[in-house]
């Protein structure tokens, strides 16, 4: 499971992986800056994303696999127990949602330089 969580993390458009602290937890970034923190114990994945408040809020009333960010802004950051029963298309949606969040807080230098590099390499 957490293989595929990191590919689906790695199939956003210029997502990379990074071990700022180590060798783990696993880091996804783009431009830079930080979408995904993961870690793994004992098939659980620890998947911390960032989520606009107001629906981080909402996911952690709704899941309770779902906790305000452990070592990160409580209310910019959620992480997520992933195990067996989570259901990894909820967790992809949350994915697209830390990445989008990112990558529009990027400069507009930053993303038209990655918009670019798309561009071109679908040519």
């Amino acid at each position: 499971m957490y293989e595929q969580i990191v590919a689906y993390g790695l199939s956003q458009k210029e997502a990379v992986k990074d071990y700022p602290f180590g060798a783990d937890p696993l880091v996804l970034k783009v431009g830079g800056k930080m979408f995904a923190l993961l870690t793994e114990k004992d098939d659980i994945c620890h998947v911390s994303l960032k989520c606009d408040p107001v629906i981080a809020v909402n996911l952690r009333e709704q899941n309770k696999a779902i906790k305000p960010g452990y070592h990160l802004n409580k209310k910019h950051w959620n992480t997520i127990e992933v195990d067996a029963t989570f259901p990894l298309e909820d967790l992809y949606s949350m994915i697209d949602h830390s990445y989008e969040l990112v990558f529009k807080s990027l400069t507009k230098a930053q993303r038209e330089a990655i918009t670019m590099r798309i561009r071109a390499t679908d040519l």
